[in-house]
C-alpha cells in the first residue's frame, strides 16, 4: 500500500527558484505543492546577492520592504590593483549599479536562508508549506496525446519517498500532477531522470569563499571590492550586520591538488585557514586578522553550462540551477533562478485557469533559455577578466584596470537585470515600437513616478503593476482637450463591445477578470481647467487608476513621463504590460485590431469549448 494524491502543480526543490514559483502560484490561488529532500531550510551561506531588477520583482509580490529592511545595500564598487611596492592600491571607484532606470540603484546582500524565509512566510499566509523531507524516486509522463492535451488530466506521475516515514505504509506516495517544476539545483534529479543534457564546459577556475566578521584596516571592506593582486584575485561582498564574504581565486597549484577525476573539487583537501592565509597575502599591505569565527565556507569549480531543453511535453519544466550554471562573480545565480520561475508561474496560472492556451508555456523556454545562453557568454568574458593576472610592468599582457572597469560598466544593464530583453514571440510584439520609442518592448516596464489625478499623491508606475496574473493595459491619453475627450468617448464605445479584445478574452466578459486598465493623462496639476472626470468612465474603473504626468506638490518627484517613455501626448497610445512586468506590445489607438491579434495568439476567446 502507498499514499496517492493529485495536485495541479508539484514543485521539486525549495531553493530560490522553487519558493519563488510556489509563492507566485499560491498567491494566484493555484493548487500547488512543494517538496524538498532537506529536513531543514538553509541556515547560512550559499547565494546572497539580490540585483536591482530582482528587488523590483519582489516588490511586485509585496515582499521587497522586508528584504530592504533586513539586507545590506551595496552602492559603490571599488577596484584595487598592484601598486609599485608589491602591495595593492585603490585604482578606481564607481557606482555598483550603472543601469540608469533602476528603481533601486543598489544591490542587496542577505544570506540565502533569510531570503527564502521571506517567501516561506508569504507562502504560509496562502496556506502552502514546504513538505520535508521528501525526495522523488520516479517520474513518468503519459504518452497519450489526448491526456497530454487535456487540462483536466493529470499526465505526470511522480513517486515520492517520505524520508521521515514511521512505517512502510506512509513511506511512499504517488502524486498525479498536471504540471511538475524541477527546481532541484545544479545536480537536478528531475533533469537527469528526464535525460536532459547540460551543454557547455567546465573551466579551470577554482574559487574559495568564506563568511566572517573581519578585523582589518582595509578602508573599503564595506564596499563591493575587486582586488587584482600579484598574490591572487579576491572579491569582497559586504553582508548583513558586520558579516563580509570573501571570494578568493585559488592558484594553479591549489587547483591541481583539489581537482578530482569527476571534475569536482575535493573539499576535504582544503581548510578555511588556507583561504584566510591566501586572503591575507592578497590584502597586503593592509592587515586582515584571523577571524574569530568562520560562519560558512566552501570551494567550487566554475562550470558554464545550459540545459539542452527546459521542458518535456510542456508538462514538466526545469528552472534555476537545474538548467544553468555559471560563476557567482557577477551575482547572477539566485537572481537568474528566481526570475526563471517568475517568468513561468504566471503562464502556468493562466493556462490552469483556462484563460490561456497551453502554447503560452512554450514561451518559457524561448525566453529563459536565450537569457541563460546570454548569461553564459557574459560570464565567460567576465570570469576570464576576473581570473586573469593583473597588468604589471613585468606582465604587460595582464588585465588592466581600464579593461575591467569598461566590462563592469558595459555589462551593467545585464548584471542588474534591468536590461534583460525578451525577443519577439507570441507575447512580445515589437511592431509599433515607434509609438513609445524609449519603452523597449520585451524589457521590463521602467520605473517612473506619476501623480494620482484625484489627489496629486505621487505613485510609482511599477506599484500599479503587481504580479497578480493580470495583464495591465496602460492608456496614455495626452491632454484632455475637448477633441481628445470626444476621441476617448468613441474609443470607449468600441472597447465596450463584446468583440473588443478586453471583453473577448475575459472568460465572463468582465474586463477586470483578466485585464487591469490604467489611464495616464498629460497636463498640469495647478491648471484650474484640468478635470480627470472628463476621462470616460470606461477608462477609470476607480479614481486611483487615473494618473497625471506631472510633479508632486514639492516639485521633487514625478513629471516628464511621456518624454521618458518616448510617447507623443498628441496621440493616444496603448501599452500592454504582461503579468511579469515586461512590456508585451504597444499600439496606437488606431491599432486596436492588432491587439486583438496579439492576445488571440495565446489567450482563449470567451465561450471557447475546452
Amino acid at each position: 500500500m502507498h499514499l496517492e494524491s493529485r495536485v495541479d502543480v508539484l514543485i521539486i526543490g525549495a531553493g530560490p527558484a522553487g519558493v519563488m514559483c510556489a509563492n507566485a502560484l499560491a498567491m494566484a490561488g493555484t493548487d500547488v505543492r512543494i517538496i524538498d529532500k532537506r529536513p531543514l531550510k538553509v541556515a547560512a551561506g550559499q547565494a546572497d546577492g539580490i540585483q536591482p531588477r530582482t528587488i523590483e520583482v519582489l516588490q511586485s509580490y509585496g515582499l521587497a520592504e522586508r528584504l530592504i529592511r533586513e539586507g545590506n545595500q551595496m552602492h559603490m564598487c571599488t577596484f584595487y590593483n598592484p601598486g609599485p611596492d608589491g602591495g595593492i592600491e585603490c585604482t578606481g571607484r564607481a557606482p555598483d549599479v550603472t543601469a540608469p532606470t533602476a528603481r533601486y540603484p543598489f544591490e542587496i546582500t542577505l544570506h540565502q536562508g533569510a531570503i527564502e524565509a521571506i517567501f516561506l512566510d508569504s507562502m504560509r499566509n496562502h496556506r502552502v508549506e514546504v513538505e520535508r523531507p521528501r525526495r522523488p524516486v520516479d517520474i513518468e509522463i503519459s504518452e497519450d496525446v489526448d491526456e497530454l492535451s487535456s487540462l483536466t488530466s493529470y499526465p505526470v506521475k511522480v513517486t515520492l519517498e517520505h524520508l521521515d516515514a514511521i512505517d512502510e505504509e506512509s513511506k511512499t506516495e504517488v502524486v498525479h500532477a498536471k504540471f511538475v517544476v524541477g527546481a532541484d539545483g545544479a545536480h537536478s534529479w528531475v533533469r537527469k531522470a528526464l535525460g536532459i543534457e547540460m551543454e557547455g564546459e567546465q573551466t579551470d577556475y577554482i574559487w574559495g569563499v568564506f563568511d566572517s566578521v573581519p578585523e582589518t584596516n582595509f578602508p573599503d571592506i564595506r564596499n563591493r571590492t575587486v582586488i587584482h593582486s600579484e598574490n591572487g584575485t579576491c572579491m569582497i561582498i559586504p553582508r548583513e550586520g558586520d558579516t563580509v564574504r570573501l571570494y578568493i581565486q585559488l592558484s594553479d597549484t591549489d587547483v591541481t591538488s583539489l581537482s578530482s577525476s569527476a571534475g569536482r573539487v575535493d573539499k576535504s583537501k582544503l581548510t578555511p585557514q588556507k583561504l584566510i592565509s591566501v586572503s591575507q597575502k592578497i590584502f597586503h599591505p593592509f592587515k586582515l586578522a584571523d577571524p574569530k569565527e568562520i560562519e560558512w565556507w566552501t570551494i567550487y569549480i566554475i562550470g558554464q553550462r545550459v540545459a539542452s531543453s527546459y521542458s518535456v511535453k510542456d508538462r514538466v519544466f526545469i528552472a534555476g540551477d537545474a538548467c544553468h550554471t555559471h560563476s557567482p562573480k557577477a551575482g547572477q545565480g539566485m537572481n537568474a533562478s528566481m526570475n526563471d520561475t517568475h517568468n513561468l508561474a504566471w503562464k502556468l496560472a493562466q493556462v490552469l485557469r483556462g484563460w490561456a492556451s497551453p502554447s503560452l508555456l512554450k514561451t518559457y523556454e524561448h525566453e529563459r533559455r536565450k537569457y541563460a545562453q546570454d548569461l553564459i557568454n557574459f560570464d565567460k568574458e567576465f570570469a576570464s577578466l576576473f581570473s586573469g593576472k593583473p597588468r604589471t610592468a613585468e606582465n604587460e599582457d595582464g588585465v588592466s584596470h581600464e579593461q575591467f572597469l569598461q566590462a563592469f560598466q558595459t555589462f551593467g544593464g545585464f548584471t542588474s537585470g534591468i536590461g534583460v530583453n525578451y525577443s519577439p514571440s507570441a507575447i512580445v510584439d515589437p511592431k509599433h515600437q515607434q509609438c513609445a520609442g524609449n519603452l523597449i518592448i520585451g524589457q521590463r516596464m521602467p520605473s517612473q513616478i506619476f501623480v494620482r489625478a484625484a489627489n496629486i499623491r505621487p505613485v510609482e508606475i511599477q506599484d500599479l503593476l503587481p504580479s497578480d496574473v493580470h495583464f495591465k493595459v496602460l492608456f496614455f491619453v495626452g491632454n484632455l482637450t475637448q477633441s481628445r475627450v470626444a476621441e476617448l468617448d468613441l474609443l470607449a464605445e468600441d472597447l465596450s463591445k463584446p468583440s473588443s479584445f478586453l471583453r473577448k478574452y475575459s472568460p465572463d466578459g468582465n474586463i477586470s477578470t483578466v485585464f487591469d486598465v490604467v489611464t495616464i493623462t498629460a497636463g498640469k496639476k495647478d491648471d484650474v481647467t484640468y478635470n480627470y472626470l472628463l476621462v470616460p468612465a470606461f477608462f477609470r474603473s476607480h479614481w486611483s487608476k487615473v494618473l497625471l504626468d506631472d510633479t508632486d506638490v514639492t516639485g521633487s518627484q514625478g513629471g516628464h513621463g511621456y518624454e521618458a517613455f518616448g510617447i507623443d501626448p498628441k496621440q493616444i497610445t496603448l501599452v500592454v504590460v504582461r503579468p511579469d512586468g515586461y512590456v508585451g506590445a504597444v499600439a496606437p489607438s488606431t491599432g486596436i485590431a492588432e491587439l486583438d491579434t496579439y492576445f488571440g495568439s495565446f489567450l482563449r476567446p470567451r465561450n471557447l469549448d475546452s
